[in-house]
């Protein structure tokens, strides 16, 4: 294991009890995930779980004429895999790295095993309960966004809650992938970003997306952003801690 790469880096595992973090942390192998590697896709089983560090996923669904678009982001803050623990071994979504880094992947079972380990903990049950409230608060956010507010903001959004997983103020993504994951043209993509830059606001150059005003960026964000991320905080928040 890399020693500049910890578990703890993803806010789930750290949010763990130390027992229950030192009975997982045998099993869960550190991997590098390359943009654009395909977690799993509708109907696949479900073999391993996956805990983002500085990787960012995208949870998608497609329709028969080939159009998807993007339900959730997940990143440091959460996993892929939650159809495991609620009962199922596959998903009717498709899972996909939107950008490269790093995660930690541990077999499923192992996390069943936990779960139904007599007198165990009731820790990482309730820690899971609570992220599924996230996700859900994610998902029912994003439909809300997508059908009531403008494409700037709905670009905003995005950009903020990528930003909030990324590991510096630059994400390595195209306009089409963006336009892709927000389900528009990038033509439109192209054209709010460029008001964007032109205020000073991000830069975009070749693939890369850097935001050099969060501060500006997140005076145009819709409220949605800043509702999914006072979710996030507050249902994550580690043991001790407050959220804000």
């Amino acid at each position: 294991m890399p020693n500049n790469h910890s578990p703890q880096q993803n806010r789930l595992l750290a949010a763990l009890p130390a027992t229950d973090y030192q009975r997982l942390l045998p099993h869960l192998d550190h991997i590098q995930i390359p943009s654009g590697h395909i977690i799993y896709k509708p109907g696949d089983p479900l073999h391993h779980l996956y805990f983002p560090t500085t990787a960012i996923m995208s949870v998608f669904y497609s329709t028969e004429t080939g159009a998807a678009v993007e339900t959730t982001g997940v990143g440091n803050e959460g996993m892929i895999g939650i159809a495991v623990f609620m009962g199922g071994r596959t998903m009717p979504d498709s899972a996909m790295a939107l950008c490269a880094g790093h995660a930690y992947r541990m077999p499923t079972q192992v996390l069943m095993n936990e779960l139904n380990r007599p007198g165990g903990s009731g820790a990482l049950h309730h820690l899971l309960l609570r992220y599924i409230q996230v996700r859900m608060t994610q998902i029912a956010q994003t439909a809300a966004c997508n059908r009531h507010h403008s494409l700037q903001q709905r670009l905003c959004r995005w950009l903020l809650s990528s930003l909030d997983r990324a590991p510096s103020n630059g994400l390595p993504v195209t306009q089409e992938t963006i336009a892709s994951a927000l389900g528009v043209r990038r033509e439109g993509v192209t054209e709010a970003a460029g008001r964007y830059q032109r205020a000073g606001l991000i830069c975009y150059h070749r693939g890369c997306i850097t935001v050099l005003d969060r501060a500006g960026l997140e005076k145009q964000a819709c409220e949605c952003y800043r509702v999914v991320k006072k979710e996030v905080n507050r249902l994550l928040a580690l043991p001790g801690m407050t959220a804000n």
